[in-house]
């Protein structure tokens, strides 16, 4: 069965979701693109031109989604001067030679386009990207390994063009692209590994390579070798983290206090896996160590700078974008979002946006891109899940450039919206999954929020038990009393229980919201509504209105608290 994957900015591809992981005897066709551009068929290398224009324009081919047009390709690959068409019949003359067979021709052109048919070929890139379409993280271990030796080097391992920036820019998006696939499977994989496992050692090894500054696997492997027994070797190895931590001025302390934590851990198992000949305790899969206080986790996220074509110096148009979305979606309070600070630092080093996301560890990245073509301004935008390489979401949008200040407040306004109904929707989503004695405070409150919105009252009564599961496990998560005051509110509202005392445990509620966070646009919406239902119209609109402004700005409605504002002037001790 044929689906539908992404791979990179704008592309998408279908690939066979059963086809077997590619290796150097598959029969058929196979095109490798991770490591070194080859093709063989049966298990034979078939020879290709020494051309690196040829073998850029098969990549380019074999992940474009639909066909090309020939004036795409000649802009993308070839100077003005020369001559582009002449250079393009070439090259697609000798792709047919290499890649077409008796009565199967794979480089079809109609018209002015140029389109590549691989449904029969094994393109270990496409595989790869199907597995990050499907869900890295609900793969089996044998499934990852066989996905593993796919990443045998970097996308097109020494393919470089000069003069030839739009592919330069396509082909660095790969890069970064399949390189954080090849983190994630690591990653997980590693994870679902059994203690002992031989090759443990060097998928480990593998990962610090592509991610050094990945915390969670110096975790990992500091957790491996404490496992082994190897004490000195896991000290020796975090003296040279830290040395590398702080070459690039990031904390440390967190690597720091799980090494601490890692070797108690293991010092009092020890006497029981001495306790007779053979006999080892039982120990948990090679996992990254959960802090303390992962109960009080929550969704975190860093917005990149977004790229400028058209800029060579920071403070543009992409620059006001960027802290624009940041300041919002901050203002939110949704979820945790990295300081500008720490995310404009990284850009200056030119640190990729998943990378960065590593190293910040956070859950999500935001990047983008702003160029001005033919008299409009293209925002293209995506938001990325770090563990998973996925893209969550991604979207283009354009506005004419008649105020610099429109564009950023229309389109931002847009982009943060779209940010922050994606994460709440993945976050929710994802507690939807667990087993309700399993969730930590946020996804107790996003699990809360999935049956707050059914308006049952079977649902507002699990909205509630979540709310403050949610509550006992994070005293200070504004939120999430939020939630429960408009369980109350709507016990009061449609009758469901005694109105005197869900008003007045609603109106508690919201207290505790706005004591806990009292900029919270949320905790001020359960205020106005609970104050509404007090019969206090001018307290319920003042609070209503401070939440209102704060989400309208940001391009958000609560869909309860604009329902309030435009009927204020009901009696709610009229309603049923």
């Amino acid at each position: 069965m044929d689906q539908l994957v992404s791979v990179g900015e704008s592309v998408e591809i279908y690939v066979e979701s059963t086809r077997s992981s590619l290796n150097d005897t598959t029969p058929g066709l196979s095109l490798r693109l991770l490591g070194q551009l080859t093709i063989t068929r049966d298990g034979e290398p078939v020879r290709l031109p020494s051309s690196r224009k040829l073998r850029a324009l098969l990549a380019y081919l074999a992940l474009a989604p639909h066909p090309v047009s020939r004036s795409r390709l000649c802009e993308l690959l070839w100077d003005v001067p020369n001559d582009p068409r002449g250079e393009l019949r070439w090259c697609l003359s000798k792709l047919r030679g290499a890649l077409d067979e008796p009565g199967l021709h794979r480089i079809e052109t109609e018209g002015d386009t140029v389109a590549l048919r691989l449904a029969d070929t094994n393109v270990d890139a496409l595989e790869a990207a199907a597995a990050v379409a499907e869900g890295i993280e609900t793969l089996g271990l044998g499934r990852l390994r066989a996905l593993a030796p796919l990443f045998a080097g970097e996308f097109l391992d020494g393919l470089e063009l000069d003069r030839s920036p739009h592919f330069t820019s396509w082909l660095t998006a790969q890069r970064r692209r399949f390189n954080s696939c090849h983190v994630a499977v690591l990653e997980h994989m590693i994870a679902l590994l059994p203690q002992g496992a031989d090759d443990a050692a060097a998928y480990l090894d593998k990962w610090l390579e592509l991610a050094p500054f990945d915390g969670r696997a110096h975790v990992a492997l500091l957790e491996n070798l404490a496992r082994r027994g190897q004490i000195g070797a896991g000290e020796e190895h975090l003296a040279t983290a830290a040395e590398l931590f702080h070459s690039e001025e990031l904390d440390f302390t967190p690597l720091r206090e799980a090494w601490h934590e890692i070797r108690a851990r293991n010092a009092s198992a020890a006497p029981c896996a001495r306790s007779g000949p053979g006999l080892v305790a039982p120990q948990p899969p090679i996992v990254a160590v959960e802090d303390e206080r992962a109960a009080l986790r929550r969704a975190s996220l860093a917005v990149m700078p977004f790229a400028e074509s058209t800029a060579n110096f920071r403070g543009g148009l992409a620059d006001g974008l960027t802290h624009d979305i940041i300041t919002r979606l901050a203002k939110l309070r949704d979820f945790f979002v990295i300081a500008r600070g720490s995310v404009f630092a990284l850009a200056e080093k030119d640190i990729a946006p998943e990378d960065a996301g590593r190293r910040l560890n956070v859950d999500y990245v935001a990047t983008g891109s702003v160029r001005s073509l033919s008299g409009r301004v293209i925002v293209s935008v995506e938001l990325v899940e770090v563990r998973t390489a996925r893209i969550v979401w991604a979207e283009t949008f354009e506005h004419r450039p008649d105020e610099i200040f429109v564009v950023i407040d229309d389109i931002g306004n847009s982009i943060v919206s779209s940010i922050a109904a994606e994460i709440a929707t993945v976050e929710r989503n994802r507690a939807m999954l667990k087993a309700p004695n399993s969730l930590n405070a946020w996804e107790a409150y996003h699990r809360g929020l999935w049956h707050m919105y059914r308006f049952t009252r079977q649902e507002n009564e699990l909205a509630q038990q979540f709310f403050n599961d949610a509550l006992k496990l994070d005293p200070t998560f504004a939120r999430a009393y939020a939630g429960l005051s408009f369980t109350h509110w709507q016990n009061a509202f449609q009758r469901w229980g005694d109105r005197d005392r869900q008003t007045a445990l609603a109106f508690e509620a919201a207290g505790h919201s706005l004591l806990v966070d009292d900029r919270n646009p949320a905790g001020h919406w359960a205020m106005g509504r609970a104050l509404w239902l007090r019969g206090d119209q001018d307290g319920s609109l003042l609070e209503l209105a401070v939440s209102f402004r704060e989400v309208v700005h940001s391009d958000r409605t609560e869909e309860t608290g604009v329902t309030t504002l435009q009927h204020p002037s009901e009696d709610p001790n009229e309603h049923p």
